[in-house]
């Protein structure tokens, strides 16, 4: 028994030390982005792996843009889609999250999911876009990480640059291009405003574009002058 319960001890603290040395691989990336753009994210090696599966040469679409080039109505939007106290919160918006418990309570079932743009770009560098008490766990630590080191700007510069806007189109200026033929730089409220509302399902949206989402974008247009942007 003696035996056991020391093999038991020396397993636990080598899954202790394994968690802690990504948690410290995690910190030292947030601090090199910091300074230096990231190349590639974990939901784009990902989709990338799904793309090449159907297609050996694939590519995905992605080129990075400095925050100066990105229309500030594509971020007045974003901010007003996703999280409108982006720049008020440390990355967690607890009356968001409230409010969406509420909503899915009242629906039965998961349709809102209270994540703040800093607790997405967690995700999208670094996990999965599966669904577990661990995952989410990770998520949160990583975004308590990210907000330590970053600023609210590069947050929302990052997140323009990585986030995913359809089948293989990651950034702003990649989905400006594949949906509109301009830069980032050049997109206009309405145009931002539709690329805002895609971000919850973009492969989805890419393809179907209804009425019910263009009323929505058309609300994000009407209130996005409101939204602060770092």
């Amino acid at each position: 028994m003696r035996r056991v319960l020391r093999t038991l001890k020396w397993l636990l603290a080598g899954a202790v030390l394994l968690v802690l040395a990504y948690q410290l691989w995690v910190f030292g990336h947030l601090l090199w982005w910091t300074q230096f753009n990231p190349s590639q994210t974990r939901f784009m090696s990902l989709r990338l792996d799904e793309m090449r599966e159907r297609k050996p040469d694939a590519q995905l679409r992605h080129q990075w843009v400095p925050y100066e080039r990105i229309s500030v109505h594509l971020k007045r939007a974003v901010i007003a889609a996703e999280d409108d106290a982006f720049v008020d919160h440390e990355g967690f918006d607890w009356e968001g999250i409230q409010k969406a418990m509420e909503k899915n309570r009242k629906k039965g079932r998961a349709v809102a999911g209270g994540s703040t743009i800093s607790q997405q770009l967690a995700k999208n560098l670094f996990l999965s876009p599966s669904r577990s008490y661990v995952r989410k766990a990770q998520e949160a630590a990583i975004t308590f990480m990210m907000e330590a080191v970053m600023d609210k700007r590069r947050i929302l510069e990052i997140y323009l640059n990585v986030v995913e806007w359809g089948d293989g189109v990651f950034g702003a200026e990649a989905a400006a291009q594949r949906y509109y033929r301009i830069p980032a730089a050049k997109l206009g409220p309405e145009q931002a405003a539709r690329l805002a509302v895609m971000l919850p399902n973009p492969r989805k949206y890419e393809k179907t574009f209804g009425p019910r989402l263009a009323a929505h974008a058309a609300r994000i247009a009407g209130r996005m002058h409101y939204s602060q942007v770092p």
